[in-house]
């Protein structure tokens, strides 16, 4: 598999965007209801679930465009950590199958791999100069 060595920066930027948006969808969910969720319909925007959006919303945005991109994923990964702890374990137990926190654990550990390896190559962050 050495000839996918030289795709491998392309490829974390690509995790980057589709992570970026799939999380980016959760903030939109629960800020501008879309795509509308019944769970999102009683959010207010002082409320934990209103600072979860914000996270998303404005998290989403840059990790998926690779601005701040390191900054970013670290408190997009620590609110996932949190989510799990304080959401989706009291809902299941500890495992994820059980508790529907799988996508948070995902989540959080492909945030906090960000954070360490940057954004790739296609970002803002490598345009601007960082390089991350």
């Amino acid at each position: 598999m050495r000839f996918l060595r030289p795709a491998a920066p392309y490829f974390q930027s690509l995790l980057r965007i589709v992570a970026g948006l799939l999380f980016l969808e959760h903030g939109t969910a629960k800020l501008l209801h879309f795509p509308h969720t019944a769970m999102a319909d009683h959010i207010t925007l002082m409320s934990m679930m209103g600072a979860a959006g914000i996270i998303e919303l404005v998290g989403g945005a840059l990790i998926t465009a690779g601005l701040l991109t390191r900054f970013a994923a670290f408190i997009a990964a620590g609110e996932m950590a949190v989510a799990y702890w304080m959401v989706h374990v009291p809902m299941g137990g500890l495992l994820p199958l059980l508790n529907n926190g799988g996508e948070a654990i995902l989540f959080c550990f492909v945030f906090l791999f960000l954070s360490a390896a940057g954004a790739g190559p296609v970002s803002v962050d490598a345009a601007l100069g960082g390089g991350d």
